[in-house]
């Protein structure tokens, strides 16, 4: 189990300036749903883009987190994908 802020700072570590929405919709701490918006993502594919997060959560992957629902965007892709994203 890890809290919450201590995954948001590992996120926000990795992907400094960049946009971090970090949520445990079942209040365990051990199920969490991030969204990424980083212009680090252009030109990578979905799967390079989670593997730069997991990255950035290093050992609290497949430890401390025993679920992450991820979705990873450009700035760009945030602006089009509107409300329906967030």
């Amino acid at each position: 189990m890890i809290p919450i802020n201590a995954l948001r700072t590992l996120l926000e570590q990795g992907f400094p300036g960049d946009e971090v929405h970090l949520e445990n919709p079942q209040g365990d701490g051990e199920h969490f749903l991030a969204v990424v918006v980083s212009p680090r993502f252009a030109g990578k594919s979905m799967v390079e883009q989670h593997q730069m997060v997991y990255g950035a959560l290093g050992g609290a992957m497949g430890q401390a987190v025993h679920a992450l629902a991820l979705k990873t965007y450009t700035p760009e892709q945030w602006a089009k994908a509107g409300p329906a994203a967030r």
